[in-house]
């Protein structure tokens, strides 16, 4: 059905894109995993391009630290405590009508990634975005598209430096041709260590926008590079990845997608958040967060919203425990996993 496109009227005179690349946009669906630095650049851009269908992935609450750099966020999302892809599936709302974004309020891991990326409402994607900030993750949205068929558009950002790069299953390399396997902890400098630079960020979020219309639009002008920069000194290159695919590859050609079919972590430190998550055995685990509400009122200070329950833990001064729908839970406070499990236990249960 013909809709009116007078919105993009000077996205539409591109000839990129044009009106029948435009209709192709208002019926296309992009994952966008990660909704902090990078994937709120990416998913206000989709948002106002018109990608009828958004996914938004992420295990986050919005707090003060993050508006320096979040551009979907503002102070009352922070003092509100809002998870991030409920914050932003609100404020892309006000954005654009002619787009629905669904939030998954999750962690992604081997256990649910097929099943949240896939089959969810909106059904399966025309691209991955990488909005995240550890290679766990990337290497395993790498599996996922490989497995699928599914373009992902990679980048990370630290400092003032950035980088991006374009994975089409079939098409070229894939993410563990180019960089083979996580780099070990400790190695690579993060966010906490070395900062973050707002427009750093920016740019390269940009250019992963860019690239996803332009697979999302059937163009051929899809980069085949990765690029790196520097916000700061103005740095810029491109290497050549046409001719970067392993053939030894364990992914793209052994077909072993190691990273989608390891055990879930239990718990893992949060990047410069003093703070660790911890997941629940199994899959699919439900908290009734009433029942979880009522039981903690003894313990501190209560809260309650539709998407966790948060209590101050007054025999723990300065740690507080959130805990989702799903049963993850952010125990903040804290820096040590086997500390944060044991008060999952205790306070949650087994």
């Amino acid at each position: 059905m013909e809709r009116d496109l007078s919105r993009y009227a000077r996205q539409t005179v591109l000839p990129g894109i044009g009106r029948a690349g435009q209709q192709r946009l208002l019926d296309a669906h992009a994952a966008i995993v990660g909704c902090g630095t990078l994937g709120c650049v990416i998913a206000d851009q989709l948002c106002r391009a018109g990608v009828g269908r958004l996914t938004i992935v992420d295990r986050d609450l919005v707090e003060p630290g993050n508006l320096q750099r979040q551009v979907l966020f503002d102070q009352a999302d922070a003092d509100a405590r809002l998870p991030k892809a409920e914050a932003a599936r609100t404020r892309l709302a006000e954005i654009n009508p002619d787009v629905r974004t669904e939030a998954v309020i999750a962690d992604l891991r081997p256990s649910n990634a097929e099943r949240v990326i896939l089959d969810g409402p909106h059904g399966r994607p025309g691209v991955i975005l990488d909005g995240t900030d550890n290679f766990e993750t990337r290497f395993l949205l790498n599996d996922l598209s490989v497995k699928h068929t599914v373009p992902y558009v990679y980048a990370g950002v630290v400092g003032t430096r950035a980088m991006r790069a374009v994975f089409r299953p079939g098409v070229g390399p894939c993410l563990r041709c180019v960089f083979d396997r996580p780099p070990a902890p400790g190695s690579q400098p993060t966010c906490e260590t070395a900062g973050v630079l707002a427009p750093a960020a920016a740019m390269i979020g940009a250019m992963q926008a860019a690239e996803a219309i332009k697979l999302l639009v059937g163009s051929d002008a899809v980069a085949t590079g990765l690029v790196e920069l520097d916000a700061w000194t103005g740095m810029h290159r491109s290497v050549d990845l046409t001719r970067s695919a392993d053939p030894a590859c364990p992914c793209c050609v052994g077909r072993v997608f190691e990273h989608l079919e390891a055990p879930d972590p239990d718990a893992a430190a949060l990047c410069g958040r003093n703070a660790v998550q911890v997941m629940p055995a199994g899959n699919g685990h439900r908290i009734d967060l009433d029942t979880l509400a009522a039981a903690l009122q003894g313990v501190g200070a209560v809260s309650r919203t539709p998407f966790m329950v948060r209590a101050g833990l007054d025999e723990h001064p300065g740690v507080t425990l959130s805990v989702f729908r799903d049963g993850r839970a952010v125990i903040e406070g804290v820096e040590d996993t086997s500390r944060a499990r044991a008060l999952y236990a205790r306070y949650v249960g087994a």
